[in-house]
């Protein structure tokens, strides 16, 4: 495959920037997102803490607005982080982000989407980027980014490639989010009274082994060790231990003890624990002990500022935490919600493998490490 890199703004056709002014926001209308909503792991923008601007405003403040297909680009934060306009848009930019827009005579838009996603622009980006505490990559400096580019057809099969496999990836996302929803919805039904949790569960607090045992290599059991571990419903491996002295077993619900308390996962199996999760195990009802945790998050807010440095939550403060608990047979209740659990654990476990099989495949694409046959290639185009 040919090395030939092309400066990024050869290969735009357009970038709308409206950074520069503070935009006026209102409390409804169109969705004004934020770089918080652009994460390299899904395809399209998410709305999170997303603020509103008026009718009028969207009509006669913005330069310009994304158009589908775009590739919304942070510059301010996470810089090089990216994802693909929908088709409705449904949403504006302003600050510390813009949309590129491909040219299609010059390269294949899903590919270059897919060759800004690979490590080895988001390598370019990280070492092209200036400042310490709030990372940019200065817009004046997309000409020095360089992007590799091999010939159409190979570009039309990476670029679909990709965006097929992350297209997978994120209706998994999608139906997970809404089992999630729609469990949390038949528990909020169903919870009328009150319950201590030592009175349906234990509590077995976190205990940081040797660190001379962590590793990651695979070797032992994957170590969680407080929030930044987690993810949407289960948590990510990061490091493992060889020598754990607390496990969590598979189905426990792991909660953060430390800064911030109360944030939740459930385990996908057995793991290693340190000193700011805390294992919740119920063996008759582990999904319901886990809704019932994860259905009222001011019941953490008495927790936030204890400790001296940062906040904490001790054994004794978790088996007295009061849970909401269905009223009537709560064995009914826990099979439905296992089942749909048992759905979203189905679904992050392909889509995990998904994408480990889509990135793998991207970096050996793209480093010509794996050839694309030519005539399957022209059948794409």
């Amino acid at each position: 495959m040919p090395t030939d890199r092309v400066p990024f703004t050869d290969l735009l056709s357009n970038i709308v920037d409206n950074r520069g002014r503070t935009c006026p926001t209102a409390d409804h209308g169109m969705p004004l997102i934020a770089t918080n909503c652009i994460v390299n792991d899904r395809l399209y923008p998410v709305h999170e803490k997303v603020r509103y601007v008026s009718e009028k405003t969207y009509d006669t403040w913005f330069r310009g607005h994304p158009e589908p297909g775009d590739v919304i680009f942070v510059c301010k934060g996470s810089p090089g982080n990216v994802a693909l306009a929908p088709d409705p848009v449904g949403f504006c930019i302003a600050q510390d982000m813009v949309a590129v827009r491909a040219d299609p005579q010059a390269v294949y838009p899903k590919f270059l989407f897919a060759a800004l996603r690979s490590p080895l622009v988001q390598t370019e980006i990280a070492n092209l980027h200036v400042g310490t505490l709030i990372p940019h990559f200065k817009k004046g400096d997309f000409d020095k980014l360089l992007i590799p580019l091999p010939d159409r057809s190979t570009q039309v099969f990476i670029g679909d490639f990709y965006f097929e496999l992350s297209s997978k990836a994120e209706v998994n996302s999608r139906t997970a989010e809404l089992c999630g929803l729609l469990a949390a919805a038949l528990f909020s039904d169903s919870a009328t009274h009150d319950v201590r949790l030592s009175d349906v569960a234990d509590a077995i607090m976190g205990q940081s082994p040797p660190g001379s045992t962590y590793n990651e290599e695979r070797v032992g059991l994957p170590f969680y060790q407080g929030r930044r571990d987690f993810g949407y419903r289960f948590p990510s491996e990061r490091i493992w231990c060889s020598a754990p002295t607390r496990i969590a077993e598979r189905h426990d619900v792991l909660l953060s003890v430390r800064a911030p308390v109360g944030a939740l996962n459930v385990t996908r199996d057995r793991c290693a624990i340190g000193r700011g999760v805390a294992a919740i195990r119920s063996e008759a009802f582990p999904s319901t002990v886990f809704h019932s945790l994860n259905s009222d998050s001011s019941v953490w807010a008495p927790f936030e500022h204890e400790g001296t440095l940062f906040g904490s939550i001790g054994k004794s403060q978790v088996n007295e935490l009061s849970l909401k608990w269905p009223t009537g047979d709560a064995g009914e209740l826990e099979t439905v919600l296992a089942a749909l659990d048992a759905m979203v654990a189905a679904l992050e476990t392909e889509t995990d493998r998904l994408t480990a099989i889509r990135d793998t495949l991207l970096v050996k694409l793209l480093a010509g490490d794996l050839q694309v046959d030519h005539d399957l290639a022209q059948e794409a185009v």
